[in-house]
């Protein structure tokens, strides 16, 4: 900057010369300099105004009249290079090859068991400067190798450094600015290392570090833990827990015992060690061998810690020892103090590390008397619900569909009979389409079990619990949990066993509740269920809560410490720990983890867009035109009952529009989606492949129905709700085993969306889809399960230019929260604001077809 510059300052009148350091000097030239080229170039917007006094003289210099700067394009190439040297000074701190590197090295200490602390003032610790390799961090050079090379290149384990002495000291200048104690080792003619006292070198590890990594540094600073804590040690009252029945004979509310111990960075510290520490008064210490930080707050909590807990010890219930033990939470123990670790003894320690290992424990055969083979993934899994049996704690078998939870449960069953002299029958619950299968599959993996059906309008109540009595399992459905409440109650059961749990997702329906009241009374509890959450994480709560009642806490408790902090902002620490809390009751495998399961084909899948005919395009905007007239104008629940009446309407449209009409006109030549699965299901009869066609409108399973059996002229099965358990299992039957039966089988997502094996399909049609993808995965699961032999194909219906491709593109989305916002219906969808709404339902060119 020329002298004149530095003569004369804008706020001269205000500002003493000798006030103004060098910064203040340079920020003054550059402001008035940046605001008269400005006003020059930018009279329009600034108005017109000439620069003054020295601004102008120092315009005028360096441009010509026409403000363009006076200089050759060399000369400015060169000016920009010095100033980008400047400005961006990181050149100086790595190269190419290598960049500066600082390394903290902590005092030596010979009293590694003792608490140590450095006085303030003894300079003891070191930071020594390396060059760092950049594609090898792990190579180092020192400085005294660096400064003993006489030539320009620094040759070193095979590496070239060009320039090190050059580089390395124009690094730690500029590493002097930003941690000014390096600078007095610069009076040094070759700068090796600085020593630092304990604050300095705190302030290195506090503040420097990420400073002079951004900069483009290397750091390595020495392993520092922070963390104030509780150690908690948890002893059982009794050696071991009796047996009864092969079931260990606590509860949730056994008693377990324990102890505290203050811990310090991991390391556990008497009262009279921490405040040894707390005199020393300085922010890093060495605990038996570790660098510790101790901060005044922290000082301060474990003082209020105890006083307030005067006794060391105190009683748990099991429920709230593994709360502790698995995700350190002190719910019930009232601590005080973060828990860092939790130590255990006698037959809790044994529980503790056998949960730990999950499906690692030691696979167990099926009984001799189990007609069938175990797959080895099934016998871990056998393992692992006979494990949690013994303890009696309940389990939640999640296997994908189709891996064979059913086989792996009876096979247990098998077991226990086989085992247990005095007995209790064993109860069931399913849904309705799904009890003749567990007959089935209990009569072909074990014949020697009893089995009592209560199903159906013939069955009898007042003689049950003499029935049951009398039978080894007794298999129900949903449908009765409530109905016969009073008379399921009244058995002893040993094993209650909840398949397709998702059933009580919603904790506050009645079948929910009946099965919690049925299930307290039993010695175990099981839930078999391949999507543990469909819509919101309170559905593994509601699980959960039959499974091991109040484990996770109120209902209340479980949303504002994990489902609102996961499901609103994704938080990773309470996901963690729920997991945690989880994660040994649940055993989680899936179909396409070749660990599992090597023999199982593909699944294809794939979008199948149709376009709508011209009637049903005018029936569409119709329906959107006076739909969203009516949602503008109303509020509430209202609002949201003709977002989802709109949703239904538009469904049907794309569908067909002899459904939506409900006119029983014809129906060749009206639908897009008809005519193309028309055309290919032409081509599935012709390679004579079975296929399962799902609606979720039965009056559209009807039409369907008609319409392709007058087609191809030949019998198309269909399955909803209201057929009866002996035709639908006489339907199941022809469709799978016999040879010359239906090709086609229709089935509304609802009644034949889960628990059945239809494995001889090898195409699954989604002729209107149900906008939640693992209620859709079930549906396919029909016929992509073991068994299958050929590779599914699963083709999903959407009208182009719609709602539903928008809708369909929205989960794609957020295909990983699928599960958990979107719900098993389009409720989510009526949230939406009216502008979002009408971006969604407005139809596009391209959703009509040129026919």
């Amino acid at each position: 900057m020329p002298p004149i510059c530095r003569a004369v300052f804008r706020d001269e009148k205000d500002v003493k010369r000798d006030a103004l350091s060098p910064r203040d000097l340079l920020d003054d030239f550059l402001a008035t300099t940046i605001d008269a080229f400005a006003r020059w170039h930018a009279d329009l917007w600034l108005g017109p105004k000439e620069p003054q006094g020295v601004a102008a003289q120092w315009v005028d210099a360096l441009t010509n009249d026409d403000g363009v700067v006076k200089e050759s394009s060399a000369t400015l190439a060169a000016f920009y290079e010095q100033y980008r040297a400047w400005a961006e000074p990181i050149g100086a701190a790595s190269g190419d090859t290598f960049r500066i590197c600082f390394r903290l090295d902590p005092p030596q200490t010979a009293e590694a068991e003792e608490i140590v602390a450095p006085k303030a003032k003894a300079r003891d610790w070191s930071l020594r400067y390396f060059l760092q390799a950049n594609d090898d961090p792990s190579l180092l050079v020192p400085a005294d190798a660096v400064w003993r090379e006489r030539g320009s290149t620094l040759k070193y384990l095979n590496r070239k450094f060009d320039a090190p002495q050059e580089r390395l000291l124009a690094g730690l200048g500029l590493a002097s600015k930003m941690f000014p104690p390096i600078e007095t080792s610069l009076r040094a003619a070759r700068p090796e290392a600085c020593a630092l006292n304990v604050e300095q070198a705190y302030a290195f590890i506090r503040e420097a570090t990420l400073l002079l990594q951004s900069s483009g540094f290397g750091v390595l600073v020495p392993g520092i833990s922070s963390k104030l804590g509780v150690r908690v040690n948890l002893k059982s009252k009794k050696q071991s827990p009796q047996q009864k029945g092969g079931v260990a004979s606590l509860t949730f509310d056994s008693v377990i015992e324990y102890d505290w111990q203050l811990a310090l960075g991991g390391e556990p510290l008497s009262r009279e060690e921490f405040e040894r520490l707390a005199a020393l008064k300085v922010p890093l210490v060495q605990v038996r061998g570790q660098w510790v930080e101790i901060r005044p707050d922290q000082i301060e909590q474990a003082i209020k810690f105890w006083e307030k807990h005067a006794s060391r010890g105190g009683e748990l219930s099991l429920q709230d020892a593994l709360r502790l033990a698995l995700a350190q939470e002190p719910t019930k123990a009232n601590i005080g103090l973060p828990v860092t670790d939790v130590a255990a003894e006698g037959w809790i320690a044994d529980l503790l590390n056998e949960l730990a290992r999950g499906e690692k424990l030691k696979p167990i055969s099926a009984p001799a008397e189990f007609r069938g083979a175990l797959r080895p993934y099934q016998s871990a899994g056998l393992s692992w619900l006979a494990f949690l049996r013994q303890w009696g704690l309940g389990a939640c078998l999640a296997d994908d569909m189709g891996l064979g939870k059913t086989p792996t449960t009876i096979a247990l069953l098998l077991a226990e009979h086989a085992q247990q002299r005095q007995r209790k029958p064993a109860l069931v619950i399913c849904p309705t389409s799904v009890v003749s299968n567990w007959e089935r599959e209990l009569a072909r993996f074990a014949p020697d079990l009893r089995v009592h059906v209560h199903h159906g309008a013939a069955r009898k109540k007042d003689d049950f619990a003499a029935r049951a009595a009398q039978a080894d399992v007794v298999l129900s459905s949903y449908a009765l949990l409530h109905r016969d409440l009073d008379a399921l109650t009244q058995v002893e059961w040993g094993n209650v066993i909840l398949d397709e749990a998702q059933n009580i997702k919603n904790p506050t329906t009645k079948q929910a509740q009946a099965a919690r009241k049925i299930g307290g009374k039993a010695e175990w509890r099981a839930a078999l269920t391949g999507t543990p959450v469909e819509n919101r994480l309170t559905e593994l709560w509601s699980i959960f809560q039959f499974l091991n009642p109040d484990y996770l806490g109120s209902q209340n408790d479980f949303y504002n410490r994990f489902a609102k902090p996961i499901e609103r902002a994704n938080d990773a620490d309470a996901t963690k720990r729920l997991k945690s809390l989880v994660s040994p009751f649940i055993l989680r495998r899936v179909k396409t983890d070749p660990n599992v399961i090597s023999d199982l084909p593909e699944k294809n899948e794939m979008k199948v867009f149709c376009n709508l005919t011209k009637e049903q395009a005018t029936l569409y905007e119709a329906v959107v035109r006076d739909s969203l007239k009516r949602i503008e104008e109303a509020e509430g629940i209202v609002r949201r009952g003709i977002v989802l009446a709109t949703l239904m309407k538009l469904k049907q449209v794309c569908n067909h529009p002899a459904q939506f009409l409900g006119d029983g006109s014809a129906l060749a030549g009206r639908s897009g989606k008809l005519a193309r699965l028309t055309e290919m299901l032409e081509e599935v009869r012709g390679v004579k492949d079975r296929a399962l066609i799902f609606t979720q409108f039965a009056e559209m399973g009807t039409l369907l129905k008609a319409y392709l059996q007058e087609t191809f002229g030949e019998e198309v099965l269909f399955l909803h709700g209201g057929v009866p358990a002996k035709s639908r299992t006489k339907m199941i039957e022809r469709f799978q085993n016999d040879p010359n039966g239906p090709l086609l089988f229709i089935l509304s997502i609802k009644a034949g969306g889960t628990g059945l094996n239809l494995m001889r399909a090898n195409h699954v049609f989604h002729f209107d889809r149900w906008w939640n993808p693992a209620v859709e995965n079930q549906a396919t699961d029909r016929a992509f399960r073991i068994g299958q032999t050929k590779n599914v194909q699963v083709h999903k219906y959407l009208c182009a230019g719609t709602f539903e491709e928008k809708i369909d593109a929205m989960i794609e989305r957020k295909r990983a929260l699928a599960e958990s916002i979107v719900g098993t219906s389009e409720a989510w969808i009526t949230e939406l604001t009216t502008e979002q709404l009408r971006e969604l339902f407005v139809l596009r060119k391209e959703a009509v077809s040129d026919a």
